[in-house]
């Protein structure tokens, strides 16, 4: 997409544009799982982070009909189809029918998938590019959304979940590939790599790239996997105790 913002520089690692969002999603998790919890009942629950999947998923589907309406949107490069993108947008569906399943899959794809863009975000216009408020709220918004489900409705991960998370991958894969194929597209790099520097560049030629990169995200899902495990013998603990 072509700037409309040429004025607004691009956002820096460990600038004010970047370290601020990431602080008021913080607070604003921590104090909403906590209320919920506390004072919520089962049917607030669900209205409220369903209100706030569909917030995340209104935004970045505006965000694209914007660049549309000015003509300046190219179906090869710019349709909601890279991973981050389409869980933002396709999020309601998981706070409307809270499947056990679902969750199994997006907790590993949304920690994994959104960290990095979180730790180093590639945003080309700073605040307050609308580019800007739709990087953050498609990324932390996904973050309170699961950690929301995690601590809210009591759902965990289990290791049959590391499984059914990366088999459900090949499938997102698979159909990305049709799609790049029909559009004569490259989205999720599944043709080349990036222009742009990224840390595919460390990893062979296409398409030994792509296998390798998955090879990489086993032990990733499975640290993700540790932690939660971590956590809740934590929690175990200190109710016996």
């Amino acid at each position: 997409m072509r700037s409309y913002f040429i004025s607004i520089e691009r956002v820096s690692v460990g600038s004010l544009e970047h370290l601020l969002p990431i602080a008021i999603a913080i607070v604003l998790a921590f104090i909403l799982i906590r209320y919920a919890r506390k004072h919520f009942s089962e049917k607030q629950q669900v209205k409220a982070i369903h209100v706030l999947a569909i917030l995340v998923s209104l935004t970045l589907a505006s965000f694209h009909l914007y660049y549309i309406a000015l003509g300046n949107y190219d179906f090869k490069t710019d349709l909601p189809l890279f991973l981050c993108s389409f869980m933002a947008l396709t999020i309601p569906l998981f706070t409307y029918f809270r499947k056990y399943w679902m969750y199994e899959i997006l907790v590993f794809w949304i920690i994994a998938g959104t960290s990095q863009g979180v730790i180093t975000p590639d945003i080309p216009e700073g605040f307050p590019a609308f580019d800007y408020f739709r990087y953050w709220t498609a990324h932390l918004g996904l973050l309170i959304i699961i950690f929301y489900a995690t601590f809210v409705f009591e759902m965990r991960p289990t290791l049959r979940s590391v499984i059914k998370s990366i088999l459900a991958l090949q499938v997102y894969i698979g159909l990305m590939m049709l799609l790049n194929y029909l559009l004569d597209a490259n989205y999720s790099y599944l043709n080349y790599k990036p222009k742009s520097a990224s840390v595919l560049d460390y990893l062979g030629e296409w398409p030994w790239y792509l296998v390798q990169a998955q090879m990489l995200l086993i032990p990733y899902f499975l640290l993700i996997y540790g932690l939660f495990q971590i956590g809740r013998k934590r929690t175990i603990s200190q109710t016996i105790d």
